[in-house]
């Protein structure tokens, strides 16, 4: 299946049923799982044999499931979690502990960059956060000795800034550390960060990959090229014994192709266990059978949005890479060459109160702490998604008082420009 194209993955990727079996991915609906002997449970227990025991840690539904992104992606492993925050937090403390240190860009969703820089800041990891427009001589400059990753966005929520991959790909392993990228917005459907050098990949599959507001989850990618023990005195959670599981080291026995994820998911998922159910999993797999199909449309509406946007005078700035005068069009034709996402930012000119007036008189669209869903949905991220932030940190974070993110949904590209024409005469 790997060397089928986005499209034929999308739709049968990750699980092939034999004769006579279920043809939809079947769910197993089932906590546990029985066995003949004591001896054959405890094998599991050693990670000296594959299957499965408890669905705390794997779940067949899921691992189809996880099997299919880690194809879409181009990746070696993949695992399911409760939502993309957690796949966030699990990629970044699988590698990084109390004492180390990450370089992250300065854009990221507020959610992800509260649990950086507070809840995490609060385990003792330091997070130092560069704006993905910065020198290199600035992205060295961010780099500690104690330093175990890189972080970033394909496309930044919301601030819709477009990461230059190849640069902090290149910076990241000038160090020694792997990028990890969150692809949200973009889907490999748009970008496959690993061609570009990254190593670990996450995503919300709330968003664009379930599509339809029903399943929170997460997911998280490893490219299998990272190349741990070249570096073991910066990954000793990798490349030195694990006492928990009888002196297991991850990257001797399960080589740079599953050693992050098996660790990952024997420690973390066991200790923290932010699982997807095999539900919502199962709803998952439905999402990414059209995800090929949904994501050209959210682009065309996304693109005809911003043009329409940019062209009116209540409105002060249009940020969507799509368009020709914005700062990220150049770089987006290299990594975003066949669109970005259906979703739009822009900033009207009478600030937070003008765009608190217009999103009330839409009609089509609903104000929802939501984004890249089959329905327009909308929200001011100063006074929603990124309240928490300081008004220095909103500045830093490319986020405006009355920015509106508006996410483009599956709908006529006319209707959602009559609405949005109609609210903003109210303005």
């Amino acid at each position: 299946m790997s060397n089928f194209r986005t499209e034929t993955v999308c739709v049968q990727g990750g699980y092939t049923p034999g004769n006579g079996e279920p043809r939809q991915i079947p769910i197993v609906q089932s906590t546990t799982f029985k066995y003949a002997t004591s001896e054959d449970m405890g094998k599991l227990f050693d990670l000296e044999a594959s299957g499965y025991f408890y669905t705390r840690l794997q779940n067949p539904t899921n691992d189809y499931v996880a099997a299919k992104i880690a194809q879409l992606e181009g990746g070696t492993a993949a695992m399911l979690t409760s939502s993309g925050q957690a796949a966030n937090f699990y990629a970044v403390f699988n590698i990084a502990n109390c004492g180390d240190h990450v370089v992250s860009c300065s854009t990221i969703y507020g959610g992800t960059f509260n649990l950086f820089s507070v809840t995490m800041k609060k385990m003792g990891i330091d997070f130092t956060f560069v704006s993905p427009d910065c020198t290199d001589e600035e992205l060295a400059a961010a780099f500690r000795p104690n330093t175990k990753a890189v972080f970033g966005e394909t496309i930044a929520n919301p601030a819709l800034t477009v990461l230059d991959i190849e640069k902090f790909a290149k910076a990241a392993h000038d160090h020694g550390v792997p990028l990890i990228i969150d692809n949200t917005f973009a889907t490999p459907v748009n970008c496959r960060p690993i061609e570009w050098g990254a190593d670990i990949v996450t995503h919300s599959t709330t968003k664009y990959m379930d599509g339809h507001g029903c399943a929170v989850g997460g997911a998280i990618i490893d490219s299998g090229k990272f190349d741990w023990m070249a570096h073991a005195d910066k990954f000793p959670g990798l490349c030195t014994p694990d006492d928990s599981y009888h002196g297991i080291t991850y990257a001797e026995k399960f080589g740079l192709e599953g050693a992050f994820i098996t660790k990952c998911t024997a420690q973390l998922m066991r200790d923290f266990g932010s699982i997807q159910s095999p539900q919502h999993a199962f709803y998952l797999n439905l999402g990414l059978e059209s995800l090929h199909v949904r994501m050209p449309r959210h682009c065309e509406n996304g693109q005809a949005v911003a043009e329409f946007l940019a062209n009116h005078p209540k409105v002060a700035k249009v940020n969507y890479c799509g368009l020709p005068g914005d700062k990220y069009y150049e770089i987006a034709q290299k990594y975003l060459p066949n669109g970005s996402c259906g979703v739009v930012s822009f900033e009207l000119k009478g600030g937070r109160e003008a765009a608190s007036v217009f999103m009330k008189g839409l009609k089509l669209a609903a104000i929802e702490t939501h984004v890249a869903d089959a329905r327009t949905c909308c929200l001011c991220p100063s006074a929603h998604t990124h309240r928490q932030l300081t008004d220095e940190q909103l500045v830093e974070a490319g986020i405006p008082a009355g920015l509106v993110r508006l996410s483009c949904g599956l709908e006529s590209k006319y209707d959602l420009i009559e609405d949005i024409a109609q609210a903003l005469e109210a303005v």
